[in-house]
């Protein structure tokens, strides 16, 4: 139930309509688009948006859907059930071609069954009766007009004209070279007048030839003479035409009554093609809005994810300007959500996009936001925006506001979603404030969804004590003194009215006399919102770098669990080896010595026999010997940045970075790491594997890296990860400067981003590209 019925027209919704017919191929179309209207039936409302959310997928990534032709056949139909009446050619057409976009549409789908099975229900059970085209298409052609061998007395006629036709032509062709001969006639040629072929005649001369005159000209000097031996051919022929005619008639008769029996399926056939025609306009508007299919419950409860104002966004792309997006969750904790802030700064905005997504979402129309969004479905829309002041009713515009809040009050339940604009607004603040915090409260204890805005103190504070009630605000840059359309939920916002003033130029004097006037405690809440303003830019600071730090402990982690992990497989690896070679070592020591004993008695211990086996002996001992091999010991002073060093203690290969006293800040991978310069010993960069070599900065690497990052469309957070990793990369190599790329638009990102490079110490100024080559949408970062 929508209250009151106008809401459609307060919230946009009308204007989406509009659009979405502009879409149609058929007035049945646009007659089905005048008839959408906000359901309550949880499964009628998916199946709605999945029909739009499937042929949007059709038209985007699947072979063009063959429709070419949208007629209102569904009167035909019934023309066709009453008896003696017949279609005409052109409307034998318009069934034929109709018929014609229905079996190839059903054909396309059944191509790919189990594809799109939403679409694929339009037509479930639906027969295809294809003998009624062959009805059609005896009698009828592919131009509209009926075929010349419709009938054997059809062909009988047709032959018949065409033969009379041509004598006539032949004797009024013999006539008129006669009489120009002669010169009777006329400059000219053979003419028609009054359906018959004349021959023009010089007046004077018109007793010399015996005819019928039809016309003359304007200066009377011409006569057109039809030939008195062409006029009885000329006769002839009209009366087979005649006789063609009631031929015709006839046979469209007959394939009227045979179509008569499918008149209830023409009209079937009639609704499917409506239908397509109504959902292909929604999904065409869809793409136009970029909007996608929100995940439904059928919980009253909203998250949009990315949420866009549809007609804004159409009108701010005719401007080449974007639309913030909006992010707002309401459910069973956050019930209803008090927004402040400054005027013009998007409270109404944000409301009214909240309640028109939700109308379009219960119409069944797919809606501009994340794919993630989470849309419920609420049984009421109860709507309070703009002015219903009535002379006819006498009801000032606070008395409208009130008749509505009376109604508001008397029938919502947790079902309800309430949208009030300006709440309390309209008579004194001293009185409005409380009146609006009653109400509010009210509503509250009937567990009502919604979204209010309000620039009333008392109902800031409220919100803020209040179990399911959360404040927010629409943010704003108290340097610059602009809005940045973008919701805050978790507290109130300044209606920063005497920093506006202040911006607009109103005289500090009367500005001063302003802020005697208001109340030490009103003055205290404005103020202190104001402060809050400001802390929550530097917490929001503050947990970016957090955040930041997080990532780097966790990538430490993780590089540290995978080098373990190296090293236990590796050890086992080794010792296992080593196992097997002593073994293999043993093995072949206990054959040389059972060898050497049974030779030395062999020769009966021959002194100089004995003498060489020993030296063998004593060959095969030093050759199986492992020597220790000293670690390399480089001097400390002799490690530079850009050397190889290996960890004593491990495997571990790394590339210096930094050296600080005793200090080495090695780059292991991604990953950085200080030790003394005691516990590394210096390696050439041969004995360092390839694919470890790979992975540090090289002069190659330096080659191929271009100091110029793109970051147009990615939000701020994840812009400010990507130049981070990047500025590290650009310092290591050494380059001196760092081109950003990041769009005009509303100047947030590029704020944020300069604001963000000013805390590297590093960085040493920042400049707007030249105004030619892009000008504030491009920062170039010099680096000390």
């Amino acid at each position: 139930m929508l209250y009151p019925f106008n809401s459609v027209d307060k919230l946009g919704f009308t204007e989406v309509k509009e659009l979405i017919k502009t879409h149609c191929l058929s007035v049945m179309g646009q007659q089905m688009v005048d008839k959408i209207q906000v359901m309550y039936n949880y499964d009628l409302i998916r199946k709605f948006l999945s029909q739009a959310s499937e042929f949007k997928n059709i038209l985007e990534n699947d072979a063009p859907l063959p429709i070419h032709h949208f007629f209102d056949i569904k009167s035909l139909a019934n023309k066709t059930r009453i008896e003696g009446v017949f279609l005409s050619e052109e409307e034998f057409f318009q069934v034929q071609a109709s018929l014609t976009t229905v079996f190839a549409v059903i054909s396309y789908f059944n191509e790919r069954e189990g594809q799109y099975p939403d679409l694929e229900a339009l037509f479930e059970h639906l027969p295809i009766e294809k003998i009624i085209l062959k009805h059609i298409d005896r009698v009828i052609d592919q131009k509209g007009k009926i075929r010349p061998n419709a009938s054997r007395e059809l062909m009988d006629i047709t032959a018949g004209i065409a033969k009379a036709e041509q004598e006539a032509r032949r004797k009024i062709d013999h006539i008129f070279k006669a009489a120009t001969g002669n010169g009777w006639t006329a400059d000219g040629s053979l003419t028609i007048r009054d359906g018959r072929l004349c021959i023009p005649v010089l007046a004077e001369n018109k007793r010399k030839l015996k005819g019928f005159i039809h016309d003359e000209s304007a200066s009377g000097q011409t006569v057109y003479m039809e030939p008195e031996e062409v006029f009885t051919l000329n006769n002839r022929i009209r009366d087979l035409e005649f006789e063609r005619r009631r031929e015709v008639v006839k046979i469209l008769t007959a394939l009227t009554d045979e179509l008569r029996p499918y008149a209830p399926l023409l009209l079937s056939y009639h609704s499917l093609l409506t239908k397509l025609d109504f959902v292909r306009a929604k999904a065409l508007f869809a793409i136009d809005v970029d909007a996608a299919m929100p995940i439904v419950s059928n919980d009253a409860r909203i998250k949009l994810i990315n949420a866009r104002h549809p007609l804004l966004m159409l009108s701010f792309k005719k401007e080449h300007k974007t639309v913030v997006p909006l992010n707002v969750q309401i459910d069973d904790s956050n019930r209803v959500i008090v927004v402040s802030g400054p005027n013009a700064g998007g409270k109404s905005v944000c409301m009214k996009t909240v309640g028109l997504l939700q109308m379009m979402v219960q119409a069944g129309l797919l809606i501009p936001v994340s794919e993630f969004s989470e849309v419920g479905v609420f049984k009421q829309i109860f709507v309070d925006i703009g002015d219903d002041q009535s002379i006819e009713s006498d009801l000032s515009t606070y008395s409208a506001h009130l008749s509505k809040m009376k109604h508001f009050v008397e029938n919502a339940n947790g079902k309800t979603l309430i949208l009030i604009d300006e709440f309390g607004t309209g008579t004194d603040p001293q009185f409005g404030g409380p009146i609006a915090e009653a109400v509010l409260e009210s509503l509250n204890h009937k567990k009502v969804r919604g979204m209010v805005t309000t620039h009333y103190s008392n109902l800031k504070i409220f919100a803020s004590n209040a179990e399911g009630l959360e404040n927010a605000s629409m943010l704003f840059d108290n340097v610059e003194m602009r809005p940045l359309y973008m919701l805050e939920v978790g507290k109130p916002g300044s209606s920063y009215a005497f920093e506006i003033a202040q911006k607009i130029g109103l005289p500090q004097n009367v500005l001063n006399l302003a802020r005697n006037k208001i109340g030490v405690n009103q003055k205290k809440v404005d103020t202190l919102l104001v402060d809050l303003e400001r802390d929550k830019k530097e917490f929001y600071d503050s947990k970016v770098a957090l955040e930041k730090q997080q990532r780097r402990v966790n990538a430490l982690l993780e590089e540290n669990e995978k080098l373990k992990t190296y090293y236990e497989e590796n050890r086992r690896t080794l010792i296992s080896e080593a196992k097997q070679e002593a073994k293999s070592i043993i093995l072949n020591a206990n054959k040389l010595v059972e060898n050497t004993i049974s030779e030395i008695k062999s020769n009966q211990a021959d002194k100089d026999k004995t003498r060489d086996l020993r030296e063998k002996l004593n060959a095969e001992l030093v050759k199986n010997t492992v020597k220790p091999v000293a670690p390399k010991v480089v001097a400390t002073d002799e490690i530079k940045i850009g050397d190889w060093v290996k960890l004593n203690d491990s495997e571990t290969t790394g590339q210096v970075m930094e050296i600080a006293r005793d200090n080495l800040i090695i780059a292991i991978g991604d990953l950085r790491t200080v030790a003394k310069k005691t516990r590394v010993q210096k390696v050439s960069k041969r004995e360092v594997p390839k694919e470890i070599r790979r992975g540090y900065t090289s002069t190659d690497s330096v080659a191929n890296f271009s100091p110029e990052i793109d970051v147009r469309g990615k939000r701020g957070e994840e812009a400010l990860y990507e130049i981070e990793k990047y500025l590290d990369k650009a310092i290591m190599m050494g380059f001196g400067t760092l081109k950003i790329i990041h769009g005009k638009g509303d100047g947030i990102l590029r704020k944020l981003i300069r604001e963000y490079m000013k805390k590297y110490k590093e960085v040493d100024r920042m400049e707007d590209e030249h105004a030619d080559r892009g000008g504030d949408g491009i920062t170039y970062v010099y680096l000390k």
